[in-house]
């Protein structure tokens, strides 16, 4: 579990002056048993995966009722190769953030971030801190101005 990241999470929303609701509950390992403890809409629930494009590391950033169309994916960002990172990967590129836990902040640990449409569509969302016992609320529109991400329409409902 990665305290340390948790702690650059709420560092960095307090440092731009974003609101945030901070939720601590039992540890939830998926975005359905998240949807459930937090009781919120799985639509909400920003889900941060991590991959391999073309050997390097990116975040892609998805809502909760959604996956990933690869092919789709590759063809609109032009990467050859993509793929999922090992659990190993992504603890090394997150600061030791295990899988699950992965928050959808990526600038703070040098990742691009690629953020799917579909997101956009909630006025709040809500994602894993770091830590599968805490979550953070915000609005939408403070985590596209905190993120600053690449946008695309690469999802289909699950």
């Amino acid at each position: 579990m990665s305290q340390a990241a948790f702690e650059k999470v709420i560092k960095l929303l307090k440092d731009n002056k974003i609101n945030y609701q901070l939720f601590e509950h039992e540890p939830v390992y998926t975005s359905w048993e998240a949807a459930r403890i937090r009781s919120s809409s799985l639509k909400e629930g920003a889900k941060a995966l991590v991959f391999m494009a073309d050997g390097k590391p990116i975040m892609i950033v998805v809502p909760g009722d959604r996956k990933i169309e690869v092919k789709r994916f590759k063809k609109i960002f032009k990467i050859d190769d993509l793929r999922m990172a090992t659990p190993q990967e992504v603890e090394t590129v997150t600061d030791g953030i295990k899988v699950g836990a992965v928050h959808p902040l990526g600038n703070l640990h040098g990742l691009p971030v690629y953020v799917d449409e579909a997101l956009g569509e909630n006025k709040e969302i809500i994602f894993n801190a770091g830590l599968h016992t805490k979550s953070i609320k915000v609005l939408y529109k403070d985590y596209y101005q905190l993120i600053n991400p690449i946008l695309g329409n690469f999802t289909i409902l699950v």
